[in-house]
């Protein structure tokens, strides 16, 4: 199971009228390709005609339900004309900038030096995401659908179709990434794009793939904000 980043409207997200990394280079290359979603259903509803007012209606009442929390009503592009982006950082490599960001604050505590499979069962990532716990990159942990307003909570919903999710803030991912690499890196942006250009190699070191991950996530988030779009994890 692969995972890939997509920014972009819901509308077009659930009509499927977008391609993942891996579709587009097939395409291009004349390959044949088949995708196979986690959470996909073959008798989903793919009109945007019937999405787009199903989307509307779901932002307004999560507007409502988290107005005591927002500054100002939910609000992003919808319209067919909206472009959208993708981008595919890995398992590996997500796994790696968590563990990244986990470890930073919880100095005392060994990094492994190569990537870890069950990332969920770490003793960092476990700490960062404890309910006790107010980590520095809240934005980042768990979170699978980050939307492109200005918020600083983290919230559990039902998506529209069904099915729980944990959003966040584009906004606020951005800021937060950016702190995780003033506080370890310390690099500029011209460092993360050449980044994001040279990829990760499999079996790379964890500082590797988080390294090309971050530089995955903080380009999408930006993208998310200056396009008014959500960013959502697709597996």
């Amino acid at each position: 199971m692969g995972l890939d980043l997509y920014v972009g409207s819901l509308t077009r997200y659930y009509s499927g009228d977008w391609e993942m990394t891996a579709q587009k280079v097939a395409r291009e290359l004349g390959l044949p390709l088949e995708i196979v979603r986690q959470h996909d259903h073959k008798d989903a509803i793919r009109d945007p005609c019937v999405i787009r007012p199903a989307v509307e209606t779901w932002r307004e009442q999560l507007s409502i339900g988290l107005a005591g929390q927002l500054g100002a009503p939910l609000d992003w592009e919808e319209r067919d004309a909206a472009p959208y982006f993708t981008d595919k950082p890995t398992w590996s490599c997500y796994s790696d900038l968590v563990l990244w960001a986990a470890y930073s604050e919880h100095e005392g505590l060994v990094r492994p030096v190569q990537s870890v499979e069950k990332f969920g069962d770490d003793p960092a990532y476990q700490r960062s995401t404890s309910k006790d716990f107010n980590s520095r990159y809240s934005h980042l942990f768990e979170v699978e659908w980050w939307l492109p307003c200005d918020f600083g909570c983290i919230f559990q919903t039902e998506k529209i179709g069904g099915g729980p999710v944990l959003i966040g803030s584009s906004m606020a991912l951005s800021s937060q990434l950016e702190e995780l690499n003033a506080r370890t890196w310390r690099e500029d942006p011209k460092t993360w794009e050449a980044t994001l250009q040279r990829g990760s190699e499999s079996g790379a070191p964890l500082e590797d793939g988080a390294h090309f991950a971050f530089a995955v996530f903080h380009s999408l988030a930006r993208k998310s904000t200056e396009y008014r779009l959500p960013m959502l994890l697709d597996y």
